[in-house]
């Protein structure tokens, strides 16, 4: 009986370590579907870590093509998770698509190069530069991984009615509920706060120079740990002020992109 019962025990044993060692492997293997077709799984998870590097202090990790201090998680909350934050869940399965500005279809890495040149006022990487491959590379980690929550993923702001805002009242709610982390100036703390104005801001084609988008934005993740607290009329404000104040130009050459 004592035979039988430590034979059982060892097989459920073996069994387990078994099923972990298959887990472990599938999980590792594919899970950046086609960024590196040939990479192994451990160059595979160091691209997905790079990625992240990048994507949360991209100033520090692709210095060469960013020309302000934001990083993508400024934008794209809690590593491109959050909720109405404009979440990148799902996002490499939407590509390529088609892109109004471009004027045809582009792909996840042209989609990247665009934020490079817009919201980060800096220059465009080359598509196959380490820099795009990792950021795609945890994307698409992302998208395989965190999929199931693809529907909550959308839409990407909160929906706002058409408002128009003041500057004026905008600039009062600013120095009440904004200054104390982005500063009298806009400047902010990167890479902690990220600046709203001046010229380590985005620039004039990036999508937060949109008011109505900012807008959306704040009235959901703003202030900072406590959001919720500003109406949509007073998120219009805010963001008219902020759209009133100098941020850098487009680069030219990349209108298109």
């Amino acid at each position: 009986m004592r035979f039988r019962a430590y034979a059982r025990s060892h097989a459920v044993f073996v069994v387990a370590v078994s099923a972990l060692w298959l887990l472990a492997n599938s999980c590792s293997s594919g899970s950046v579907g086609s960024v590196s077709r040939s990479a192994t799984a451990p160059d595979t998870a160091a691209l997905v870590r790079r990625g992240r590097l990048i994507f949360d202090d991209t100033p520090r990790y692709a210095s060469a093509y960013v020309g302000n201090t934001l990083s993508c998680n400024d934008c794209h909350l809690d590593g491109g998770t959050a909720r109405y934050a404009a979440p990148l869940i799902d996002a490499a399965n939407l590509f390529p698509r088609y892109s109004k500005r471009a004027g045809q279809s582009i792909s996840l890495q042209r989609r990247i190069q665009e934020c490079f040149t817009r919201s980060e006022a800096g220059t465009s990487p080359p598509s196959s530069s380490p820099q795009i491959e990792a950021l795609v590379a945890y994307i698409e980690w992302l998208s395989r991984h965190r999929g199931h929550e693809k529907a909550a993923a959308r839409p990407l702001l909160v929906h706002l009615p058409a408002l128009t805002g003041n500057p004026t009242r905008g600039k009062a709610i600013y120095i009440s509920r904004c200054s104390a982390c982005h500063g009298a100036n806009g400047a902010g703390l990167a890479p902690i706060i990220p600046p709203l104005w001046g010229k380590d801001s985005f620039n004039t084609g990036a999508g937060m120079n949109n008011p109505s988008k900012m807008a959306a934005f704040v009235v959901r993740n703003m202030p900072k740990g406590h959001p919720g607290i500003l109406t949509p009329q007073q998120a219009y404000d805010v963001a008219a002020y902020v759209h009133s104040m100098p941020h850098p130009k487009l680069n030219p050459a990349y209108r298109k992109y």
